[in-house]
Parts: C-alpha cells; structure tokens; sequence
C-alpha cells in the first residue's frame, strides 16, 4: 500500500475520533447521556488496559516465552470476576469522597496527606514516561512497516519526525476534550466514547488477523494446533517456553496489581464510572474481551516464525504477516487497531497523570507560596488549576517522547511495560490496606509506598535501561520474579509494622472509619468556631468553580438547612460535603488545606476521636432508619428559630419605624403649619414671603413623597399594581438611573465599572418600575459606601433560562452578616436614621416591584462589598398585565 494512502486514512482515522469525541461531549452538555451510560460503553473503555505492548508485544511474548504471555490477561480477568465485588466497592468509596486518582485515593485515605499523594504521582511518572515511550514506539514502527519494503530494516531517518507527530496530535486532543471541566472527578464523556470506539477497532483488527492465520494460512483449528505442537517441541523455543509456576504466580499478580493501580487504568473503571452497578455487566463483558484478544495471539506467533524469514521482530508479526500474503487492506485495518491500542492508552495515561500532577505537585506548590487572598479580591485559582493540567499533559507526553527519541528504539524498551506494571504494583499494599483495615495508617503507607519506590528503582527500573544489575540470585531463580517478590514483601512489612507500632491521627482514624466500613465521612467539631467564617469560605469557592457555581452550592445548602439566603451554617456536614466537592476539582489533600486556611479550627483530643468513632459506628446500624426524620425536624426547627429571630428584630424595627414616620411626618406638617401662620403677617416684604412660600413648597413635597412610597408600598403589597410593559434597553435605563442617582453624595467622587457592549439587552418590562429599583440600589451605594475611593461596579448578562441579570456592587464594608435577611423588609434600616435620612422603604418596595414583574432582587454575600442582583425573567407573569 502506497505510504501517502495509509496517511490520508490515518488522518482519517483521526479525525473520526475527533468527531466522535465532540459529538458526546456535545451530546453530555445537552443532558443527553443515557447511551453514553450504557454498561457496554463503560466495558469497552477498559480496554484502555489493552496497549500497543498488549497489541503488538503479546504476539512477541508469545513467540519467545510461549503460554507465558497469557498472565498479563489472567490478573485483570481474576480481579473482574473473582473479586468483582471489591471493585465495586472500590467505586463506591472513591464516588463517595470524590477522588481523582489513585494517588488521591492514597491520599484520602491517609490523612489527606499531599506529600503520600505527591510520592504516589512521582512513581505514576516515572513508570508511564517509557510506557508512553512504548506506546510512540510502536506507532513508529508500525508506519515504517509501511512505508519501506524492508520490514526487518526500515529505513528510520526517512520517519524520525512520526513519533513527534503523533506525541503533538495526541496533546492536542488530551488537552481539548481532557481538560473542558475543572472538576477532575466529573467523566470525560467524549474520551471514553472515542476509547470505546478504538476498543471495537483494536478487537475486530486482531480477530480478524487471527481468522485469516487459523483459516488462511492455515488449515483450520486442527491444523494449528498441530503446528503449534511442533514448534513447542522445537529445541530451539521449548526452554523459552518452559512454565515456571514462580515467574507465573509473579506476573499474574503484577498484572492483578496494574488493573487497579495503573493511572489509566484506574481513570477509566473509577473516576469515569457513572455508579458501582457498571460493574455488573464488566464483571463478566471484560474478562470475555480479554479472552478474545488472547485467543489467537499464539496462533499468530508462531504462524509468523513458520513463515516469516528468520530474525523478523516478533513484536511486528501482526502486521508484517498479512503484509507478507499480499494483503493490505488486512494489514490497513491490523495497522488501525495498533494505532487505536496505543493513543487510547497514551491519552488516558496522559488525562491520569497529569490531574495527579497538577493536583499534587503543582497546585500544592503554587497555593504555599501565596497568602489567602481577601474575600473581595479576584484570585482565579479555576483558571491556574485548568492551565496546570494542560501544562502537565503537554509535559507528560512529551517526557514519553523525550525518553523515546533518547532511548534510540533500544530493545529495553519492549520490557517497560512490566516495568510499569511492577512500579504501581508498589502501591497495592496501602491501597487494600486501606481499604481493608482500620489499623493502616499514614507512617506504614510512608514506610511502605517509600520502600517499595527505593526497591523499585534499583532492583527493576535501572536496570531496565541498562544502569546497575540485576538481583544477584540463586541458579535457577528468575531474577526479575527475585525483585518483584522482594520489593512487594518489604513494602507490604513495612506497611503492615509502621501501622501496627504507629497510631493514626484523628482525621486519619475517621476517615479509616469511612473507606472500610464504606460510610459517608463524618467530620468533628473541629472547624465550628464562634466567628463566622462561612463568607471566607464562599469566597475560597468563588475561586475554584466560578461565581455563579459557588453562590448556587451554598445557597443549596443554605436552603438544606432551613434557611434563607446564601450563607449556610458552618455545621460539621456543611464542612464535609464542601471538602469533598472541592476534592473532586483540586484533589482531596488541597482542599482538606485550603478549608482548614480559611475556616482555621482546634484539633481533637484522642478523647473526641473515640466518642466520633463510636457515634459513627452506631450510625451505620441505626442512622439509616432515623436520618430522614431527623433531618426533618432540624430544618423545621430552624426555620421556627430563624423566623422567630426574624419576627423579634422586626418588631423592635416596626418600633422604630412608627416613631421614624411619626416624626418624617410631623416635622413637614409642623413646618408648614408654622410659616402659614407667618405668610398672614401682613408687614412681611416681598422677599420674605417668598422665601417662606418655598419652604413650604419643599416641606409639602417632601411629606408627598413620604405619602406617595406608603402608597406605592401598599399598592404592590396588595397585588393591585398594574404594570405598563414595555421592550427597554438596560444600557439606556442604567444610564438614567445614574444620572438620577447622581445627586445622592454629589460631593464624593465615584467611579462607575460598566460593560457597556454587554449591557446593550432588550428586556420586556416595565421600564418605569425597573427604573425605581435601579435608581434606589444605586442611590443606596452612593449613600452607604465607607471605602476611601468609592468604586461602582454593575455587570449585565443574559442567562440560559432568558431574561436578564444585573449585578451592582461597590467596595464598602457591605452589611453585617446578621443584617442581610433583614435588609428587603419594610420596618428594617440599613444604617442610622440620620444617615439614611428617609423612611427606610426603599428596598422593600424594590423588593415588591420585582416580585410583581416576576423576578427577583437579592443580597449576594462574598462579593467585597454591598452587591445585590436584579433578576429580570424573560417576560412578566401574565397576572400582573393590565386587562
């Protein structure tokens, strides 16, 4: 086949992929995920574990150690159905606390330590960078397949840029459909639709490889098995091909081992689970895969030493063979499903690590070389987490294709796949101790993941690319089996003794509660604090999911527990589900360090730790039945308590309100009554009677005005206002509302922010009402601002439901906590009378007119200063037009 037409259709080929993964990912957003959820779409995802070393290397195995090949399938298929339900709970707990990684599962689990988690990253890097090596490798290769006429030989001047092309697309499409949401926990719809889809490309190529061998190069399964039979009594293979029951047991656990601790691995069966019931049908769908893919690897090897000329690399039988028998549109499709085996593993591996990287090492790092900022001040922490990802995606693939470039395509590099399996296994011994056993803690997962890297290094690694030696060991011990069981064996002791002769701290021993027993943590009293520090914690929010995300969550919550607004109480649940939700974007050790900075707090006694693990115990066995209820009565009676709160600050504001329109009353009529009685002096000039006509006119005016808000007040109260609807122009009524606004403090200079492209939104409404409001909210700013150079903020946009919204914010000191659900009712005040200087009607009649056009104005807390927003709906409700 011509190289330019296998270009065109790779192109193609990636372009398909592209597509598709835009496709769901657009598909996602609309909320139409019912077949992105499908079980069988999960299943194919796993297949991820299927690489180009398993797609190209298996064959090669297989060729030079026999049945041998056949463990890196018999670990995966005994973990999905001999042990499905420790999956299954393995998904469940990580859900439950949100976690990212396998490195922030590690994390979680101990303490929330990010410096376990940034241990656990360091060997993820180390062991993916030559796997994805491995991975541009066989792409490589594979093309020159191609594009030589001699396989055995191909000329690699001619496609030295082939790997570097392929490391810049595969970036390219991790960092676009990898990094859209910040939330590391929420599922990459779009890349796993497009593994899926390479997943039935890669087993469709390989079957039909293998059909061809059986069938057309051979006589048919009896044939096969004949030849197969001969070449394992070769003298040449049968001591290759010789079982050894200890290299055996060892491989079979490794890869036991990478199915749960490989980054990718663990990225597409738990964090992209949708809920633990996927496992049911990959419990079984999976190992049926697996086994597919093996059954004619053997076939295949030694079909391709029979006839392929002597000194052919075996890792390339799949496709030198049909090549070979002249058939190319074969050959096309084997070379697809070794393309699509080796960029789904490079682009899961590459989303995996770089989330743990930019969670664990770079976050951390940036977040301890800055002060928490203030509440008001914009540090956009969402943005730097976003671009950290992409950074370390950028950075991992082109480590791959740095150690491929360096390593020059040495033979080594074929045995890095078990490497890579060996260096994550070093984590399996924390893993299910911590999932298994209240007693591991933080010290043995230290002592253990920390050997196990050390023994790693020197006994497997190294020598892997030819620096230091393998383990010296007896004759006939294998020495890579030697290493594997050594490093695993100290790790495991290590684990197990530092935990036996350590005790765990109490955020450890709680959340050792929560991961074995697979209950929802439950935080202490450790954070609850007299001061108030639920606006800090918003604003830490605001930071990290956006304004809108974060006013939206804690109004929910706020809601949850009973109350009105934005601020929710800083409860020991509040706590927790905040940590965890935050864990799901920046990891569970950041947010566990960024909420204990802002919210501060006391630590337990060992005391506290055992009364807290006792409660939680009984929870287990008896919360279930009770929560519901309990639930229920706490938020009815906070409702109760925060209305009754409310109704005794009203009653002593209604008091002071009566005795403020008493005397806004009197003062106008006594001035009024007292210079008509001068106007009937007869001896006043001209001059004088003027003057005091005008008093007289001010002082009336002003007693209308007071008479025309009690009106208005009642009118919109009673549902009786009719509205003159109208299409207006925000930017026009903004503007009016700031000129009219423009004589309350005339003195201070104020400078008004406006994004005035933006405010150019047409609205049905009743422009003359709508004015009021944004007249008073405005005045109100220019009254009540105490900061040294007030500033005027007011931002227009239009949301999905329609309508619009306007936000006005300045940079005072805003209003006390205490006073914010006050501020909207009619017997409250914002300030001192003799500051505010009216009645104090102002915001409760704003408050009635946007209730009559349907929407709504509200206090939004964590902003800096005063903010309220005006909330336009896309027409006014139908009751409130006129007949």
């Amino acid at each position: 086949m011509p190289f330019e037409a296998l270009l065109a259709t790779c192109l193609a080929y990636v372009a398909l992929m592209f597509g598709v993964a835009y496709a769901a990912d657009r598909a996602a957003a609309r909320g139409h995920v019912r077949w992105l959820d499908h079980p069988l779409v999960y299943t194919l995802s796993l297949s991820v574990y299927c690489s180009a070393w398993t797609f190209y290397g298996a064959v090669g195995y297989a060729s030079r150690s026999g049945l041998e090949f056949a463990t890196i399938y018999l670990g995966p298929t005994l973990v999905f159905t001999a042990a499905w339900w420790g999956l299954r709970r393995l998904v469940r707990v990580a859900r439950m606390h949100h976690v990212t990684s396998v490195a922030d599962l590690i994390s979680a689990r101990f303490g929330k330590s990010n410096r376990l988690a940034a241990i656990v990253t360091l060997i993820a890097v180390i062991a993916s960078t030559p796997y994805i090596a491995l991975q541009l490798q066989s792409v490589r290769l594979s093309f020159e397949v191609f594009a030589t006429n001699a396989p055995n030989g191909p000329d690699t001047g001619a496609m030295g840029g082939t790997a570097l092309w392929v490391a810049a697309g595969l970036a390219l499409f991790t960092i676009l459909f990898g990094t859209r949401n910040l939330a590391a926990d929420e599922r990459h719809h779009g890349v796993v639709t497009a593994i899926a889809l390479e997943a039935v490309v890669k087993l469709l190529a390989f079957v039909a490889l293998g059909v061809f061998v059986v069938w057309g190069l051979a006589d048919g399964p009896g044939d096969m098995l004949d030849r197969i039979a001969r070449t394992a009594a070769d003298p040449a293979v049968a001591e290759g091909w010789l079982l050894k029951p200890d290299r055996w047991t060892a491989l079979i656990l490794v890869s036991a081992a990478a199915i749960l601790t490989l980054p990718r691995m663990f990225q597409v069966m738990v964090v992209e689970a949708a809920d633990e019931e996927r496992l049911h049908v990959a419990g079984w769908a999976f190992p049926a895969y697996l086994f597919i893919m093996s059954l004619f690897v053997l076939p295949i090897a030694v079909m391709g030493r029979e006839l392929l000329p002597a000194g052919s690399d075996p890792d390339l039988y799949v496709l030198t063979l049909p090549a070979a028998a002249g058939q190319d549109m074969l050959a096309l499709l084997v070379f697809l499903g070794g393309f699509s085996a080796a960029t789904s593993m490079v682009v899961m591996c590459a989303i995996a690590v770089a989330t743990m990287v930019s969670n664990h090492w770079l976050v951390p790092a940036w977040l301890a070389l800055r002060r928490i900022p203030a509440p008001d001040e914009t540090d956009d922490l969402r943005g730097f987490v976003l671009n950290a990802r992409r950074m370390a995606i950028l950075a991992v693939v082109a480590a791959g294709w740095v150690y491929h470039e360096a390593s020059g395509g040495a033979a080594a590099l074929a045995a890095m796949g078990l490497v890579a399996f060996t260096g994550m296994a070093q984590v399996l011994p924390a893993m299910l101790g911590g999932l298994l056993w209240r007693g591991a803690n933080r010290k043995g997962a230290y002592a253990g993941i920390g050997s196990g890297l050390v023994l790693w290094m020197a006994l497997i690694f190294l020598p892997s690319i030819g620096v230091g030696g393998d383990l010296p060991v007896p004759a006939g011990v294998d020495p890579w089996t030697a290493a594997v069981a050594l490093s695993l064996s100290l790790n495991t002791l290590a684990f197990v003794g530092m935990s036996i002769f350590g005790f765990p701290d109490p955020v450890e021993r709680l959340q050792g509660l929560s991961f074995v027993s697979a209950v929802e943590p439950i935080r202490h009293s450790r954070m609850l604090r007299a001061d108030d520090r639920a606006e800090p914690l918003l604003a830490m929010a605001r930071r990290v999911w956006g304004p809108d995300a974060a006013l939206r969550y804690f109004q929910a919550e706020a809601r949850a527990q009973g109350k009105t607004g934005y601020l929710p109480d800083l409860t020991p649940r509040f706590l927790t589900r905040l940590e965890r939700r935050l864990a799901g974007s920046i990891g569970s050790a950041t947010a566990h360090a960024m909420i204990d900075r802002v919210a501060g707090g006391v630590a337990l006694t060992v005391a506290d730790l055992l009364q807290v693990a006792d409660e939680a115990q009984r929870a287990k066995e008896e919360t279930q039945r009770l929560e519901a209820a309990q639930a229920e009565l706490t938020r009815t009676a906070r409702q109760l308590r925060q209305a009754n709160d409310k109704l005794t600050a009203l009653s002593v504001q209604k008091d002071a309100f009566l005795g403020q329109i008493s005397h806004e009353l009197r003062t106008p009529m006594t001035s009024v009554r007292a210079f008509s009685e001068i106007l009937k002096d007869p001896t006043l000039t001209p001059e004088e009677r003027g003057r005091f006509a005008g008093i007289i006119h001010d002082e009336a005016g002003r007693l209308t005005r007071l008479l025309d808000d009690l009106l208005d007040l009642s009118v919109l109260e009673s549902g009786r206002a009719q509205l003159t609807v109208t299409v207006a122009n925000l930017h026009d009524l903004i503007g009016r509302a700031l000129t009219a606004a423009s004589a309350t403090r005339p003195e201070r200079g104020f400078l008004i922010d406006r994004d005035l492209p933006a405010e150019h939104l047409g609205v049905i409404t009743d422009a003359d009402r709508l004015l009021q409001v944004l007249i008073n909210v405005i005045s109100n700013a220019r009254k009540y601002c105490d900061a040294a150079h007030p500033v005027l903020i007011i931002r227009v946009r239009r949301p999905e439901s329609g309508g619009a919204i306007i936000d006005i914010v300045d940079n005072g000191s805003g209003i006390d906590s205490g006073r914010q659900s006050l501020i909207f009712e009619k017997f409250a005040r914002l300030n001192d009378p003799a500051r505010a200087g009216g009645a104090g009607l102002g915001l409760a009649i704003c408050r009635e007119i946007m209730l009559t056009l349907g929407g709504e104005i509200s206090y939004l807390p964590g902003q800096g200063g005063a903010a309220f927003r005006i909330q336009l709906p896309a027409r006014p409700p139908s009751g409130s037009l006129p007949d």
